[in-house]
């Protein structure tokens, strides 16, 4: 609130040049924004889609999309979000013999967070993407530039926390996990992979960046990641 002071009364300009500031500072604070940066959805990658979502997670549907109830926290493991996109773009998956086996359809993911905290879309929210085993099916992914040698900043935990609440404003979200933390849900009547051998290893986005974000996110009631 904006004290008016005798000094001030006499400056009425002042007044108003501060209470312009005032205004700045609280739309500053409050504005989130995300930005539309879309990635290739065309026949080919629906197609694909649809052809995962039934010979990997066991399901039929007309379109792909989800129904989502988690979110699942990505690192890029490179390091510009120009070179990101273009690796997610492509609709088939080149160059990936631990991928490939399972499908040609190339990873993806919702929102791709950038070292400043600016977030892009690359797909509607409950558009299909393959970014973790077992769960897509019910699974938005937020991807950040960075990696182990790029740890991810103070500004991308900001952004992952307001994209988050802003996501469980719209949706059932039950769950939000590193993408090391996926195959805690083996066991869970969640998980749907019809091949039990097809697993990957992931660190990221590690321990310390999730007990951050999820100290951030306690109000939410979140459930618990499920122990091996």
């Amino acid at each position: 609130m904006l004290t008016i002071t005798p000094a001030l009364r006499k400056s009425p300009i002042l007044i108003l040049a501060l209470a312009m500031f005032q205004i700045s500072c609280a739309t500053s604070q409050a504005t989130f924004r995300i930005f539309d940066k879309p990635i290739t959805w065309n026949a080919e990658r629906e197609e694909l889609s649809l052809k995962y979502l039934k010979e990997r997670h066991g399901l039929e549907k007309e379109t792909a999309s989800i129904d989502p109830q988690m979110v699942v926290v990505h690192w890029t493991a490179i390091n510009s979000i120009e070179v990101t996109f273009d690796v997610f773009n492509p609709s088939t998956l080149g160059g990936r013999e631990d991928l490939t086996g399972a499908s040609n359809l190339n990873v993806s993911s919702q929102f791709l967070i950038d070292r400043d905290g600016t977030i892009f879309r690359l797909l509607p929210d409950t558009t299909f993407a393959r970014h973790v085993i077992g769960l897509n099916y019910l699974a938005i992914g937020i991807e950040n530039v960075g990696g182990s040698d790029s740890p991810l900043t103070k500004e991308q935990l900001k952004a992952n926390e307001k994209l988050i609440r802003y996501l469980k404003r719209k949706y059932p979200i039950e769950y939000v996990i590193g993408h090391h933390e996926y195959q805690n849900f083996q066991t869970t009547d969640l998980w749907k992979e019809t091949d039990p051998d097809y697993r990957t290893v992931k660190s990221d986005p590690g321990d310390a960046f999730m007990q951050k974000l999820r100290k951030n996110l306690t109000d939410l009631n979140l459930k618990p990641v499920p122990k091996l």
